[in-house]
């Protein structure tokens, strides 16, 4: 009589699926490479209209699928066909969450069934989208937030801010009132600082802030959630959100763009522009530490008026700037034109994208004025590049908040766009205050490195994380 074989586990199939915009994208196809280094099968799920863009702009990614047998790209409708009139992935991002929440599920099931797929990693963005599927075919949910341990402390202290009626906002004169009921920042959060979907002013914008909340509420029903931070830098923030969530697993796995560097020794591209590498040879002729490098993200978009206090500050700081324009960022015609003819070649170069990861880590740079978006203050943090920071929206007014006032690595020129300000910043951090800001940078970039390096409290959480993964094998 024959012996009936155990059955073998089939190995685990994880489904990773973003948000369709450049700071959602970025950390998680990073993550997925980390994961497919380990012999893990990956489906890398983007909406057709990103991954055509990834496509378009990147060698890495066909390189990607050559180097890794177990990763797949597959696309996903946005419900937005004709090209023309995509919002793409800008202010009007938005549109393409709400349609993809409202009509994705079929589709997102389809994908389950096909791929076979035993464990979702999923933008957080996305909770209300895929709970119910996590559920139905029984598979392990995980959510990534990508915005800051402090950003996501701070939705979920909404309901208990409106509650002690420190929200809504009411207005221009309310911005510099403290908030007092976010545990953890009792003394440092001003109105204004708290995450811009917060200004609430107006009688129907509850709707936003609902939204929001919500969003941050379902991606904590699931099994596990990942974080692009590390222990060291935002360990009171995470403290915080473990003790009032003891249930969920938290896997700190960040920096994550630095964490794939130390892996690979080489860094990957998934940008949604074409770079500008003549940037690398200026930057080669330009003196140590001397370049403020200028980048506002791939959404920030700018007013003539503010574009000309930048420029103006920049050129009244006598520093060399090396500045990123984006060419759906200026909508005023030949204000671009006017701002190159203006710039002599010695004191400034004005592109239109760049390798940003290689230039914070050239050697000539000496601070950076940023949107303060999460992966490029991650990005300046490893690098030990202090920063100016001018923040456009979402978790950016927090993030800055830290940098200048927690961890002391930069200035915060919030909510103020004037060419003396500007200036009088610039050689603040380049000059008379350079040495105390260099210093805790290096101190924090000495931290960002130790947290994925082996032992390291990011490079434990990863493997913990890769046997999770493995544990959901059908």
């Amino acid at each position: 009589m024959e012996t009936e074989q155990p059955k073998q586990k089939s190995s685990p199939h994880v489904l990773i699926f973003p948000c369709p915009a450049q700071g959602h994208v970025n950390p998680m196809l990073k993550l997925a490479e980390l994961l497919a280094i380990h012999n893990l099968h990956i489906t890398f799920l983007n909406t057709k209209y990103i991954h055509n863009r990834l496509i378009q702009f990147n060698d890495d990614i066909q390189a990607l699928l050559e180097c890794y047998p177990k990763l797949q790209f597959k696309t996903i409708s946005d419900f937005h066909d004709d090209e023309e009139e995509h919002p793409g992935f800008g202010e009007k991002i938005g549109d393409v969450v709400v349609a993809l929440s409202l009509y994705g599920k079929p589709l997102l099931r389809d994908i389950i069934v096909s791929e076979k797929i035993s464990c979702m990693i999923v933008d957080g963005i996305f909770g209300d989208l895929v709970i119910d599927l996590a559920h139905e075919f029984g598979i392990q949910l995980i959510t990534f937030r990508t915005v800051s341990a402090c950003c996501l402390w701070a939705y979920l202290c909404v309901p208990k801010l409106i509650q002690c009626n420190e929200l809504p906002i009411r207005g221009d004169e309310d911005m510099d009132r403290m908030i007092r009921n976010v545990p953890g920042m009792e003394n440092l959060l001003r109105c204004r600082d708290l995450p811009s979907f917060k200004r609430i002013a107006k009688e129907n914008d509850h709707i936003a802030l609902n939204h929001v909340v919500l969003q941050t509420q379902q991606s904590l029903k699931a099994n596990a959630l990942i974080l692009n931070t590390f222990e060291d830098l935002e360990a009171p923030i995470l403290s915080q959100i473990r003790l009032h969530f003891p249930k969920l697993i938290i896997y700190t796995l960040g920096p994550l763009h630095h964490h794939l560097y130390t892996t690979k020794k080489s860094p990957s591209s998934s940008s949604f522009f074409k770079a500008d590498r003549t940037c690398m040879t200026w930057l080669e002729s330009q003196p140590l530490k001397s370049v403020v490098y200028v980048n506002f993200g791939s959404i920030t978009s700018m007013k003539g008026e503010e574009i000309i206090e930048i420029w103006h500050g920049l050129l009244n700081s006598k520093k060399q700037f090396l500045w990123v324009i984006r060419p759906n960022m200026v909508q005023e015609k030949g204000l671009l034109k006017e701002l190159e003819e203006g710039t002599s070649k010695e004191q400034g170069l004005i592109v239109g994208w760049v390798p940003q990861e290689e230039v914070l880590s050239h050697k000539a740079i000496g601070a950076f004025l940023t949107h303060s978006g999460w992966n490029s203050t991650l990005e300046s943090l490893v690098y030990g590049v202090p920063m100016i920071c001018w923040p456009y929206f979402s978790d950016q007014q927090i993030n800055s908040r830290f940098v200048s006032e927690v961890w002391k690595i930069g200035l915060d020129m919030k909510d103020v766009c004037d060419r003396k300000v500007l200036e009088n910043m610039v050689n603040d951090v380049m000059v008379n205050r350079k040495e105390e800001f260099l210093k805790s940078a290096m101190e924090i970039a000495k931290l960002a490195c130790k947290s994925v390096s082996c032992d390291g409290s990011s490079y434990n959480n990863f493997r913990d994380l890769i046997e999770y993964i493995r544990s959901t094998s059908p």
